[in-house]
């Protein structure tokens, strides 16, 4: 069988399978129940392209259809011994090995001096505002998995993105005072400014 590497929402899917056969829409339910789309980009559309590409790859084989009064035919899908030993492999690369990842965020804090201290700590300022709303909701979301008895190790991926929330709006408060009081100060502020010289204006240099 073709030996694709998963995508992280084939993964999810095979995480998924790993504790029984389902069928995608009973997926879908448990994966907004976890919180998946924290770590992955969950789509209905995206889902069943996914459980197709698994099952032409034999990581997924048909094992029942189900019935439920007059709604339609759901297939129930099961991992196989192959898709079980790519989940392994994968699974222990995205664990173990560094993977350079580009943040947009780290594109944003280098143009600050570009920026200027106004416009940048304006936009700090809101970034700090969405984070704050984002630390808050996720603090909700751990008090209902915590109510619930949802073991840990089910949702140490979700505790992960609520630290690194966390630590985000604390480094960019800093960041914010930093720059405010002038401990960090500009340099780009005090240089002149380049002026874009048109064809024009050098024409009329040289004949002046």
């Amino acid at each position: 069988m073709a030996s694709a590497k998963l995508t992280p929402l084939g993964l999810a899917v095979l995480e998924l399978l790993h504790e029984k056969p389902m069928h995608p829409y009973e997926m879908a339910s448990l994966m907004r129940e976890r919180y998946v789309s924290t770590r992955v980009n969950v789509k209905a559309g995206s889902l069943y392209h996914t459980v197709e590409r698994l099952q032409r790859n034999g990581f997924i084989e048909v094992v029942d259809t189900q019935r439920d009064g007059r709604r339609p035919e759901r297939t129930v899908y099961g991992m196989t011994q192959a898709g079980l030993d790519e989940f392994n492999q994968r699974g222990r690369e995205l664990l173990g090995d560094l993977a350079d990842e580009f943040p947009a965020y780290l594109s944003g804090l280098a143009v600050i001096d570009e920026l200027g201290k106004e416009t940048s700590l304006l936009e700090l300022e809101h970034r700090i505002t969405r984070l704050r709303a984002g630390v808050a909701a996720d603090q909700a979301v751990l008090e209902r998995l915590a109510e619930d008895r949802t073991p840990p190790i089910y949702w140490l991926d979700w505790q992960y993105k609520c630290d690194q929330r966390k630590f985000e709006l604390e480094w960019t408060v800093r960041l914010h005072e930093d720059l405010k009081s002038g401990r960090i100060p500009f340099q780009d502020s005090d240089q002149p400014k380049l002026t874009l010289i048109t064809e024009e204006d050098d024409d009329e240099r040289k004949t002046s």
